[in-house]
């Protein structure tokens, strides 16, 4: 099976379980991790953290998270797939390529590195915000089964210029999207011809002409989200093509709004290249279904995640399957644990390193260089800090200057560092422990210093606040 190739699948509208994510949540850290992330997108766009509806109470089902504003089942989504594959990836998996599938799409590019975490939830928040300043009409989307050429012959009887067909998955299975009467008209001429109906759990009615006015209000919208290059091959099944690095990923994602997903064209495509292994990222596992119903056949092999069995988390069975296949090599952390704690589990052995990996591959890092060749370095005494607000501030400067290689003139006192700069939030708590490591500063809640301090002045005054005892180091 090794020498086939594999494909990760993100889901879109609909792929959300609310049980199976709490399960994933509770088992697998890299899963909170993702959504903190998120929630500091959430806190600042929309006051409000995700977590809160998604962990603080009995789980949601997608119907709720519907009734609830836009943005919260699109992050949701957005967020299980991630999450997903964090955890595929912290277990060894590498894939050979990269699907979504409408808004999966955006989780892809994220898995690829092309947007943070951060950056993706900004770019589905804005997509939903594009969409609803347009003040349309109520829109839908339903899946009916039939061909695509079938219901283009329905969506042509019922003649309104926002009707369109949205996504092919298979020969059996196509959508529409359009106006709520555009759409009941569909449904009751498929009622007559006995072809069958289920209604796409979704906020609004994506890849239709309806949605073309929101088009450049969400490319403008992206222009200052900084994109990298891929470290991994995404297809896109709108597109009908990979990405590639010198693609405009805010042009392109602005025109998925009104065109449409090519789900099992994009499969039979893959599977040309040679993949016959699928893993979803995400929840529910429709896509694996979608996979096999799309011209492939018995001889793919489709696994799920995010997915509740009699009580067990599909996840699970999955990496253990996936490993016995020669797919995943285990973790980074799961090698070390093997070697320096064989008596803990392997779940609280995760949960230690996610916490505190960082910290302890800087030591090393650290430490190594005492063992470089040419002899041994002395270590680094740190010296008592200075409390001259100026020449402390020059201290923390070259120390961000060094991390980011970034030269030190950038780093004003009221530069932004991540809207500006575009450090992501897991490279301000790397640095902002180097600091408070520097300073020997008791400060624990990283997560503070990301709400509240956001420039390099904030950061500096922060420092010398509690260095001087003006400011208590737990703030």
């Amino acid at each position: 099976m090794t020498g086939r190739k594999l494909a990760v699948l993100f889901p879109g509208q609909g792929a959300f379980d609310g049980t199976a994510l709490r399960t994933a949540s509770e088992r697998h850290p890299q899963v909170n991790q993702v959504f903190k992330a998120i929630d500091l997108v959430t806190q600042e766009q929309f006051s409000a953290q995700l977590t809160d509806i998604l962990f603080g109470g009995e789980p949601p089902t997608i119907d709720l998270l519907l009734a609830e504003q836009p943005w919260v089942s699109q992050l949701a989504i957005f967020g299980a797939d991630v999450a997903a594959y964090q955890v595929l990836a912290w277990h060894g998996l590498r894939p050979d390529v990269l699907v979504g599938h409408s808004l999966g799409e955006i989780a892809a590019l994220v898995a690829a590195n092309a947007f943070t975490v951060e950056d993706g939830a900004r770019i589905v928040a804005e997509r939903v915000r594009a969409v609803a300043d347009q003040d349309l009409a109520a829109g839908r989307m339903v899946a009916l089964a039939a061909g695509a050429a079938r219901v283009q012959k329905i969506v042509d009887l019922v003649e309104d210029d926002g009707l369109a067909v949205a996504v092919e998955n298979h020969d059996g299975q196509t959508v529409v999207s359009g106006p709520g009467g555009a759409i009941d008209s569909v449904v009751g001429i498929a009622g007559q011809l006995r072809i069958g109906t289920v209604e796409v759990k979704s906020p609004f009615p994506f890849h239709t002409p309806m949605l073309a006015a929101a088009v450049p209000r969400f490319a403008e919208r992206l222009r200052d989200i900084p994109q990298q290059p891929l470290d991994m091959p995404v297809f896109s099944p709108i597109l009908g093509r990979h990405y590639r690095d010198d693609d405009n990923l805010a042009d392109l994602l602005a025109t998925h709004l009104v065109t449409p997903v090519l789900f099992s064209a994009g499969v039979r495509t893959l599977y040309d290249d040679g993949v016959r292994q699928f893993v979803e990222a995400g929840c529910l596992g429709a896509l694996s279904s979608l996979v096999r119903k799309a011209g492939t056949g018995e001889s793919v092999t489709t696994w799920p995640s995010i997915l509740l069995r009699n009580g067990e988390l599909a996840l699970d069975g999955t990496l253990a399957d996936l490993r016995r296949h020669g797919l995943a090599d285990g973790s980074v952390g799961e090698r070390l644990a093997a070697l320096v704690a064989p008596d803990i589990q392997a779940d609280v052995f995760s949960r230690f390193w996610a916490t505190a990996g960082g910290e302890i591959t800087k030591l090393i890092h650290d430490r190594l260089a005492e063992f470089q060749p040419g002899g041994a370095v002395e270590p680094t005494v740190t010296e008592t800090p200075s409390l001259d607000r100026d020449a402390l501030g020059a201290e923390i400067k070259a120390i961000y200057s060094e991390a980011l290689e970034y030269p030190e003139e950038v780093f004003t006192d009221d530069v932004l560092l991540e809207a500006e700069l575009g450090v992501d939030s897991v490279k301000q708590l790397e640095l902002l422990t180097r600091v408070t490591q520097r300073y020997s500063l008791p400060v624990k809640d990283g997560n503070f210093w990301l709400a509240d301090h956001d420039t390099m002045g904030k950061i500096i005054d922060a420092v010398h606040g509690i260095l001087r005892g003006a400011v208590p180091a737990s703030a």
